[in-house]
């Protein structure tokens, strides 16, 4: 008997279980008097007094985070969305887009840096040890790595540099294609943050073009690459 039929019956039963968990959340929130407007402004204030933090430390502070912390897994769209709202007025949005750019950039150099001559050497060693060899790329396979690993949905920023570094990618090469197809997203993704927590229509709407403008590319690139070549 296919074990398909109990894997699926086992889905509804855990979404029907979740939601019927949220439900009694819910209503054991209203039943016990507690007043669900004041806990969503609880909330509010207290993202307040967390960007006040921030803002007080300063853009320096912020774009040096933006630049080292994602390296060691923190989500590249926690800075890429609030910073907009906390520096635009004072920098102006065209110098925060450049510095988030700057620090993506920075970002990029840094895990690449760290896989090849950091983490290879030793994986090397291992691997050798255990009578096997570490496979090496191919220098025309470069760019077509680059480019599919970069347009693959569903793996972290920082995944992908380190897999690229530790693949040995030329530096070259794995700095072109990472600006072309990652930069643009970053752009995007500020001005939509700024965009979103300020109201601005028009912003909001060039912000959603520039996305979907990536997306489109990286949807393109995705089925070019994954029906002509063969990843190395």
């Amino acid at each position: 008997m296919s074990s398909e039929g109990p894997a699926r019956k086992k889905l509804p039963l855990l979404k029907l279980a979740v939601a019927g968990a949220i439900v009694l959340a819910v209503a054991a929130l209203f039943l016990s008097g507690g007043n669900l407007q004041a806990l969503i402004g609880q909330g509010r204030s207290s993202l307040d007094r967390v960007m006040t933090v921030i803002r007080d430390a300063g853009p320096l502070a912020f774009f040096t985070a933006m630049a080292l912390l994602p390296a060691v897994g923190a989500p590249m769209f926690a800075f890429s969305l609030p910073v907009g709202s906390l520096f635009g007025d004072r920098m102006g949005m065209t110098t925060v887009v450049l510095c988030s750019l700057l620090a993506t950039a920075v970002n990029m150099i840094l895990t690449y840096a760290l896989a090849r001559r950091v983490l290879r050497p030793p994986l090397e060693w291992l691997i050798a040890r255990l009578g096997y060899k570490l496979p090496q790329m191919e220098a025309g396979d470069a760019s077509d790595l680059v480019i599919i690993l970069r347009v693959t949905p569903g793996v972290p920023f920082c995944v992908q540099n380190y897999l690229l570094g530790l693949a040995e990618a030329p530096f070259g090469k794995f700095l072109l294609w990472s600006s072309v197809l990652s930069l643009p997203q970053m752009a995007g993704f500020v001005l939509f943050g700024d965009a979103l927590l300020h109201g601005r229509g028009g912003m909001l709407l060039m912000a959603a073009l520039l996305l979907v403008a990536a997306m489109a590319l990286a949807h393109f690139l995705r089925r070019h690459y994954t029906r002509n070549k063969t990843p190395a």
